[in-house]
């Protein structure tokens, strides 16, 4: 059985998350409590009506008290020989605490820490950590609309979750905030910058005008040979470590020009090697 366990911080998309992955075929359950998912995985696979070849469950701080059972529920499905991936939500607190401004919805920390949705976030991240530091995928939702989000997870999810590792290309700007979910983050701001060029200013890395002109330099050319060359060394290290999701972040001043052209180029590459790979610009579309 093909089983996903969600869980991360409250307001971190993990709704999305399950509307994406019922979309692609997951029977999915929401707010599980930890002490019955080992149950419910034993149920499905007796279950002749469920799809019991994709199943979702998500678990987190809604279940209070519940919650402290999880790694007892992953032990249990262990020693019952189930395979499950752990996939993570996560987001910057300030994103968060936006959401619930705009949402009005209450957090389920928010009584306990008996102060400000800021302190409940706070207290949350505390508890889930453990959660996070063995969770197979971490997706951060921070610069996602629905749609993307959506797209990214039905990309993780599509294709069989045991069938390699899943690299995660990141273009950003520095000036923007850093890429808090990178792996391995290349600093591409030593190129020459088309932005101070007036017909490239505003275009993208996508655009040919704009990569041929980075890759007309040859210290471009060479840096991303170098780049190339160690994440095909790094590819095989991981996956004998058993690393599930690989996260390559490219930063420029604006995530607008160079760092895209760069992430781009490695996707492309990627893709064509025969890699599990997506791409996120996830500053392209701001303006500078």
């Amino acid at each position: 059985m093909e089983l996903i366990i969600i869980t991360g911080l409250s307001g971190a998309g993990k709704s999305g998350t399950i509307n994406a992955l019922e979309d692609i075929g997951f029977y999915c359950v929401d707010n599980i409590p930890p002490p019955l998912i080992p149950t419910f995985a034993e149920l499905c696979e007796l279950s002749g009506e469920i799809d019991k070849a994709r199943v979702a469950i998500v678990t987190d701080m809604r279940g209070r008290e519940f919650f402290k059972g999880f790694f007892e529920a992953l032990n249990s499905l262990k020693a019952a020989n189930f395979i499950y991936k752990l996939l993570f939500l996560d987001a910057k607190n300030e994103k968060l605490e936006m959401r619930y401004k705009e949402t009005r919805r209450k957090h389920p920390l928010i009584d306990e820490s008996n102060s400000s949705v800021a302190e409940a976030i706070k207290r949350e991240r505390e508890l889930l950590k453990p959660a996070k530091d063995i969770a197979d995928y971490i997706v951060d939702t921070t610069h996602f609309t629905a749609v993307q989000l959506k797209e990214h997870i039905s990309k993780i999810f599509l294709e069989n979750f045991e069938t390699g590792m899943l690299i995660t290309c990141i273009s950003f700007g520095f000036k923007h905030g850093p890429c808090t979910e990178a792996d391995l983050i290349f600093d591409v701001r030593c190129l020459p910058n088309p932005f101070y060029i007036k017909d490239l200013k505003h275009k993208t890395g996508l655009d040919k005008e704009v990569s041929d002109y980075i890759f007309n330099f040859p210290q471009a050319v060479e840096l991303n040979a170098k780049i190339t060359d160690l994440i095909n060394f790094l590819i095989p290290q991981y996956l004998n470590e058993g690393k599930s999701q690989l996260t390559i972040g490219f930063g420029c001043t604006g995530g607008k020009h160079r760092s895209v052209a760069f992430a781009d180029s490695l996707y492309k590459y990627l893709q064509n090697s025969g890699n599990r790979v997506t791409v996120n610009h996830r500053d392209k579309e701001i303006r500078n």
